[in-house]
């Protein structure tokens, strides 16, 4: 089955052909990690991990290489704000950051280096740079020369020529064109610094990619992802440095995700309008994160708004309560099978796939398990039908990153919580208190204690449903 991805630096879809056949090497862009993540961070970690489980699923060895970027600019001027040493900012926000990315069903990269720990070969690259002409020295300052690098602009589309009047650029005097960017930062009172060739400094941010890319993947690899808003500058300039010091194309297809956005424009920690992924889990059951957040093409823009996750939560709601009637009454012996995807639909998975190899179409394949919910609720839970529907939804769900909960605590979790549902609202244990009592009214036929107890936790927002002899329960 043929993989089309869109290739920004071709601005079309193209069969995807990797270096080495069977295999697959990806670099990331990772966070800036002076601060929590916000939402528009866990789209490219959702979305791209979705990626690299669908090369799995092609048959792929993948290497997947995601960064930290703990020094630079935004780095500096927050431990300063914090009275804190890097360092310290770098471990805590690395591990917030870790903890969000486990929560919303991202799988950790094989390779997750720290800019700090390559300050060395930063410095090599930028001296090689140096001897070849295409970047200076200027008061401690190394700059590259971009209007040396003949195709600068072939990612981005933007004509140097035109940079000047359209682009807002740093005015420095130390710099021979305004349009030329720092390689390695002379040392500046207060700040980290590292001894180097041109006297104490520190890197420039886009040198530190193009280092751990290399370091990692090689000097040309097949994919780097990113946020579209690091089209230009930051991967136009590692491109820019990559080429020029190692005569080699860097990589062979540039994926870019869109920016999540709220009332029209773009969530950002600089516009003060971004929802960290901390809080965000708190209100919303992270799986429902997920799935709306792949409700739409990676490459498309995506509003954010609570109407959405509701009609997000409606749909996981379908499927999971499919799952959970199936769950309930299958015999143990296809249940056990089902579980084991040991009977699967073929020409469901290949409808799915040839979806996600369409430039990663995560809504036409979501429509993939609908339709498979509607197949399960329509089966005799005992056919082995139903069976291979039930284990295919896993499957398919295994690749999205979802379906992970199991079906009848999905809806014992609330998936859209209020401030005061989460702080107020009945236990699981002290639900299933209150059914065991309601039963026992009803053995009992004191019905008017059993009413009271339904009202009770319908008034909780808990939806009882009495199903052959048992009654089972979810929240709204």
């Amino acid at each position: 089955m043929e993989l089309k991805l869109y290739n920004t630096l071709t601005n079309k879809k193209e069969i995807f052909k990797p270096i080495e056949p069977g295999k697959v090497k990806i670099y990331t862009c990772g966070v800036t990690v002076y601060d929590h993540c916000h939402l528009g961070h866990a789209r490219g970690s959702i979305n791209f991990d979705v990626m690299r489980n669908v090369f799995k699923a092609l048959g792929y060895e993948v290497t997947y290489v995601k960064n930290y970027t703990d020094i630079d600019d935004k780095m500096i001027k927050r431990s300063l704000e914090r009275r804190i040493p890097i360092a310290e900012l770098a471990k805590e926000n690395i591990e917030s950051h870790d903890k969000d990315m486990a929560d919303l069903g991202v799988n950790p990269p094989d390779q997750a280096p720290k800019a700090t720990d390559y300050i060395d070969d930063m410095i090599e690259i930028t001296r090689k740079l140096v001897e070849k002409g295409y970047a200076y020295e200027s008061n401690g300052t190394v700059f590259f020369r971009v209007r040396k690098f003949d195709e600068y602009g072939k990612l981005s589309g933007k004509n140097i020529d035109d940079l000047m009047s359209g682009i807002r650029v740093e005015i420095d005097s130390d710099k021979e064109d305004a349009l030329d960017f720092a390689l390695w930062k002379a040392a500046k009172p207060g700040e980290p610094t590292w001894e180097s060739p041109w006297g104490p400094g520190r890197p420039g941010w886009h040198i530190e990619c193009s280092v751990m890319s290399k370091h990692y993947l090689g000097e040309t690899f097949d994919i780097h992802t990113g946020g579209s808003d690091l089209i230009f500058p930051h991967h136009e300039n590692e491109i820019a440095q990559s080429e020029c010091a190692n005569d080699k194309p860097y990589a062979n297809y540039w994926l870019h995700n869109g920016m999540i956005k709220i009332r029209s424009q773009k969530m950002s920690k600089s516009l003060g309008n971004f929802a960290t992924i901390k809080d965000l889990v708190k209100q919303y059951q992270p799986e429902l994160i997920r799935f709306f957040t792949l409700s739409a093409q990676y490459r498309q823009s995506l509003d954010f708004n609570h109407e959405a996750l509701a009609k997000s939560a409606e749909g996981l709601d379908r499927i999971y309560g499919a799952m959970e009637k199936y769950l309930s009454v299958a015999p143990r012996e296809q249940l056990e099978n089902s579980r084991n995807k040991s009977i699967l639909i073929q020409s469901e998975i290949d409808t799915f796939l040839e979806a996600m190899c369409d430039d990663l179409n995560s809504p036409k394949a979501i429509a993939v398990l609908f339709e498979l919910t509607r197949k399960l609720n329509s089966l005799e839970a005992s056919s082995d039908e139903a069976g291979a529907v039930y284990g295919t939804l896993l499957h398919l769900g295994e690749i999205l990153g979802l379906l992970r909960i199991p079906a009848d605590q999905w809806f014992k979790t609330p998936r859209i919580r209020t401030i005061a549902a989460s702080n107020e609202g009945l236990s699981d244990d002290e639900i299933d208190s209150l059914i065991d009592q309601r039963n026992q009214a009803r053995k009992g036929k004191n019905w008017e204690l059993a009413d009271k107890i339904r009202n009770q936790l319908q008034d909780a927002s808990i939806v009882l449903e009495d199903r052959d002899g048992k009654t089972v329960w979810r929240r709204k």
